[in-house]
């Protein structure tokens, strides 16, 4: 059975968790934090799986690619922003080294769909392709 809405897709299921993990984490953190790293962590969670919905309800390989490079971006800079709260002392680095691992899986999963889609785009010739790769 096919992809019908992202809600299917596996990847977004799993941003998903990782965002609902991001936002438990960051109550911890110091109350100044509030406007500073705690915001813009939980930003730029809530931006992955947002942009794999967006992209993907577009209905076009090329808009869905180009949203996917969008959450690619948004997961590099969340990585950096954990690795930043473990060397402040806002988390355990069990707890960064959890939350490195879920963020690499997710970013493994949209670098398959990525490459999937690229083929689907040359095979194809252009990318107003209307079906979207799945994952």
């Amino acid at each position: 059975m096919g992809v019908k809405t992202y809600r299917d897709l596996l990847v977004w299921q799993k941003a998903m968790n990782l965002v609902t993990q991001i936002y438990q984490v960051s109550r911890l953190f110091p109350s100044d934090e509030i406007y500073g790293l705690t915001s813009q962590l939980r930003r730029c969670a809530v931006s992955i799986p947002s942009n794999i919905a967006e992209g993907q309800g577009r209905n076009s390989s090329g808009e869905f690619l180009r949203f996917l490079g969008i959450a690619q971006g948004s997961l590099c800079e969340l990585q950096t922003q954990i690795e930043i709260a473990c060397n402040l002392g806002y988390i355990e680095k069990e707890t960064f080294d959890n939350l490195y691992d879920a963020s690499r899986e997710i970013e493994r999963m949209q670098s398959s769909l990525m490459k999937r889609g690229c083929k689907i785009i040359c095979v194809n010739g252009h990318s107003g392709v209307r079906q979207a790769p799945t994952l």
